[in-house]
């Protein structure tokens, strides 16, 4: 009997309840995005970097089916304890996750048919490193995928961020936000310059937007979101002594916006670059 069709399981079993999560609010967008570009083939060999919890990793693990690998790095400790906690339970056979960084892979020359990043590529710590080694263990003809958010990212939120450090005098903390910015979310041009220095081909770079709309700026500074993944960086463009006094105006200010509209929104833009390893 097939497999699937003898494989028994409850919903109510604490191992399953504890790793079917939706996906995560964030990466869900870009994902799909980079799920519709991927290009299937048997027996490829598929790297995700930065997979975080596994998404699409994992999805792409299940729709290659019993043919081909996907192999998963991600540095974040906790993040690779719960993948392997999904492989397990959900018996994913062809599916092997790493703890490691992108600018050291650990892999052979020319090993992957296919590398995909979602929103991962961004937080490397050297983008020049990082690609070359992409390049290293791509074959030739290989097809890299990553999605990105670019600069215009919570555009709404920095331009009141940088009118509240502007009206206190904080200069020097304009250019630590804009510095802060540029770290995290590099001009599309220059990705796709370091892609071609790198060895990779760009087929196409698909560019879109989505919207998070919250009640007001209260609503979204105590967003889990906003919390875990965007108030420290934030949070470290001021000086402590500083801190409270400005967030309090941003607060403010947000808040006013938002009862002016009936809303305060976030744009998130973001890219699909689709490429092949020259």
């Amino acid at each position: 009997m097939k497999e699937y069709l003898s494989h028994r399981f409850s919903t109510d079993d604490f191992d399953f309840v504890s790793i079917v999560d939706e996906l995560p609010l964030w990466s869900a967008p870009f994902g799909l995005e980079l799920l519709d570009a991927v290009e299937l083939k048997p027996q490829a060999k598929v790297l995700d970097i930065g997979c975080g919890l596994g998404f699409p990793m994992l999805e792409l693990a299940f729709r290659l089916g019993s043919s081909g690998m996907v192999y998963g790095l991600d540095p974040w400790t906790r993040a690779v304890e719960r993948i392997r906690l999904k492989i397990k339970v959900l018996n994913v056979r062809n599916a092997e996750i790493i703890e490691g960084v992108a600018e050291k892979m650990p892999f052979a020359d020319k090993f992957f048919d296919l590398l995909v990043s979602n929103n991962g590529m961004n937080n490397v710590a050297d983008w020049t490193l990082s690609l070359s080694e992409c390049a290293r263990v791509s074959k030739a003809g290989a097809q890299f995928v990553m999605t990105f958010n670019l600069e215009g990212t919570m555009r709404e939120f920095y331009d009141v961020f940088e009118q509240c450090l502007r009206r206190n005098g904080l200069r020097d903390e304009i250019n630590g936000m804009k510095a802060h910015i540029y770290a995290k979310r590099k001009p599309l041009g220059e990705v796709e310059a370091l892609l071609r220095e790198s060895g990779f081909h760009v087929k196409h770079a698909n560019a879109k937007s989505f919207k998070m709309d919250f009640l007001d700026g209260t609503a979204m500074l105590n967003h889990y979101l906003v919390k875990y993944w965007f108030l420290d960086g934030w949070k470290k463009v001021l000086k402590e002594e500083d801190r409270e006094s400005v967030f309090d105006q941003l607060e403010m200010v947000l808040n006013e916006r938002a009862a002016q509209r009936g809303h305060f929104s976030l744009t998130i833009p973001y890219v699909t670059v689709d490429c092949r390893r020259s």
